[in-house]
């Protein structure tokens, strides 16, 4: 059994260790305040542009714009979006799953894998693969929309050179407080969305734009994939602080658990100790007799 000195120390360290946690869950659901409202702001900006670029490229031809060329496929790149910081539960450890996964597949259909890394920890996993083709380090932690332009604006000239044949986003979508699930969405080329439903065809009239719809493609373009990128660092940044939040708060309760089985054992070292001491006060006092 273990001496009282030791058990006495680990009940003192893990009772620290769960002050750190409990201050760093409550730094947490603060973050995510903040985040989630940043984020619940922008959804309505992403739908409305996704829907105007529904209403432009429905009908367009998508020969005359070379962010929508479709080709054969033989190498695609996947931008993948993690955080800066770890503590935060296996969240950025299943959005890695979800790459391998899909490094797997494409690799079966003898498709060439490039990745951009945008986060620390997504770099830091997937490095040891040598595909990392470029990684944004350190930007998660407190992005604009200037970050996610310039990660676009490189993601796009590859594409337009001939690079890459197929560009996806791999992030991990907010769903709530307890549910951050990994998904893939379709970058690069960009398709055309047409309505879902008869009754939106039957509706849905020919718009009349000025300037020429072409035109507005040209602009709306650049700024959609920009749109795309930051929505998936909002959703990565809000999904970070909840999972950590979590897990952080699972890590307090273990540590509760852990300094109570801990004093149980203490308690029982100190009974031993009590009783070891009184059989040899009795032991001495038989002696004397």
């Amino acid at each position: 059994m273990p001496s009282l000195k030791d058990v006495k120390s680990k009940i003192t360290g893990v009772q620290k260790t769960s002050q750190i946690t409990k201050a760093m869950n409550m730094v947490a659901a603060a973050k995510l305040r903040g985040a989630q409202e940043k984020m619940e702001a922008f959804r309505p900006y992403t739908s409305q542009f996704n829907e105007a670029m529904s209403n432009l490229s429905g009908g367009a031809n998508t020969s005359a714009f070379p962010l929508m060329e479709n080709r054969d496929v033989k190498k695609v790149e996947l931008v993948v979006i993690t955080s800066d910081r770890g503590l935060c539960g296996s969240y950025n450890a299943n959005i890695i799953k979800l790459v391998m996964e899909m490094i797997a597949k494409y690799e079966a259909e003898g498709k060439d894998i490039s990745l951009v890394c945008v986060g620390k920890k997504g770099f830091q996993l997937l490095k040891k693969t040598g595909k990392v083709r470029k990684s944004y380090l350190n930007v998660m932690s407190g992005f604009e929309m200037f970050n996610a332009r310039e990660i676009a604006t490189d993601i796009a000239g590859e594409f337009l050179s001939g690079a890459t044949d197929k560009v996806e986003v791999v992030f991990g979508e907010f769903k709530s407080v307890a549910i951050q699930r990994p998904v893939d969405v379709s970058f690069l080329p960009i398709q055309p969305v047409e309505a879902d439903s008869e009754a939106e065809k039957k509706f849905s009239g020919e718009y009349i734009y000025e300037p020429s719809s072409e035109e507005l493609m040209d602009t709306l373009q650049p700024l959609y994939l920009n749109v795309l990128i930051y929505h998936a660092m909002l959703e990565v940044g809000t999904s970070e602080h909840a999972a950590r939040m979590t897990a952080m708060d699972n890590a307090t309760t273990a540590c509760k658990d852990i300094v109570s089985n801990l004093t149980i054992i203490y308690n029982k070292a100190r009974q031993a100790a009590v009783t070891n001491e009184l059989m040899d006060i009795v032991g001495g006092a038989e002696a004397l007799k």
